[in-house]
């Protein structure tokens, strides 16, 4: 009986996490069959809009008292967000979804590996070098990929290691209230584009039921799973199971809206993961030895 409860609480967090990453890729795909009616901007707004009403209603955020700089903050945090979601569904509508998140992985992989100081970190730099090199629109070795929306998914890419800078910042605050109002912000970012692309489209109650469905695949239930999934993983876990978004992402891709990747694209994918789980790993083991003698890890 022991046995079976420690393997619970192990694939507890487990199952949430794949779970979180399973329903982010799935959402993601199905808000990609709004395009033709509402553009990549309003699917954005109306994913962005419901998100926000839905975790507004959760956590009631109006109840945080906030110091001039942590509303300060939390406007930053929320316009990156916007940006971040914008850039990235503007990439969707040239480029199959699994590459988008492989190249949007290159944000944060690049905020862990800036502060490098060992050998091994130059490897896992050269490998997510190497992946992005098999993407990027640069020469012979690329798949040809189209260049604006590569061009996209970079951008994204820099908001996402921007929001994880302006996410730190506003760390002390309670976690739920602080996403509800950042993705309130975000959504205030992201409306004049998406009224300007969609207009009263966004208003259709078949398209709004669609949308709603869709931010609560995308957005209310990964967020839902992955606090359950922190607050029982360690750091590490967390880090080289996220790293597995682009691979499942690439399959929701292939079987929810059929695309098909070349090899060489699977192999750009499998060199990014490979430097996300391997910085993950070596990141956390420095961050240990820096905590064991009392020094800062980086």
């Amino acid at each position: 009986m022991a046995a079976r409860g420690v393997l619970a609480a192990t694939l507890l967090p487990v199952g949430a996490l794949l779970g979180s990453i399973v329903s982010l890729s799935v959402g993601t795909s199905f808000a990609k069959r709004l395009f033709p009616m509402l553009g990549a901007e309003g699917t954005t707004t109306l994913r962005v809009g419901l998100s926000a009403v839905m975790l507004v209603l959760l956590w009631r955020p109006w109840r945080l008292q906030l110091s001039f700089a942590d509303a300060r903050s939390l406007v930053l945090y929320g316009t990156v967000l916007g940006a971040m979601n914008l850039l990235f569904y503007l990439s969707l509508r040239t480029i199959p979804l699994g590459l988008a998140i492989a190249i949007e992985f290159s944000g944060p992989l690049a905020l862990a590996l800036v502060v490098s100081r060992k050998p091994i970190d130059f490897a896992w730099i050269g490998c997510a070098i190497l992946g992005l090199g098999l993407l990027l629109p640069l020469g012979g070795l690329s798949s040809g990929l189209d260049p604006v929306g590569v061009a996209c998914a970079l951008g994204a890419a820099v908001c996402w290691a921007l929001y994880i800078v302006f996410g730190q910042r506003v760390g002390h605050l309670h976690g739920g209230c602080a996403v509800a109002i950042g993705m309130s912000v975000a959504a205030l970012f992201v409306m004049p584009f998406g009224i300007a692309s969609a207009g009263v489209a966004l208003l259709d109650p078949a398209i709004l039921g669609f949308g709603l469905a869709v931010a609560a695949l995308s957005s209310a239930l990964p967020y839902t799973l992955e606090m359950v999934a922190l607050q029982r993983l360690s750091k590490q876990s967390f880090g080289v199971l996220l790293s597995l978004e682009p691979a499942v992402g690439s399959l929701a891709g292939f079987m929810i809206l059929g695309e098909r990747l070349t090899p060489t694209e699977w192999i750009a994918i499998l060199c990014i993961v490979v430097a996300s789980i391997g910085n993950t790993i070596t990141g956390h083991r420095r961050r240990n030895r820096g905590a064991a003698v009392g020094v800062s890890p980086v």
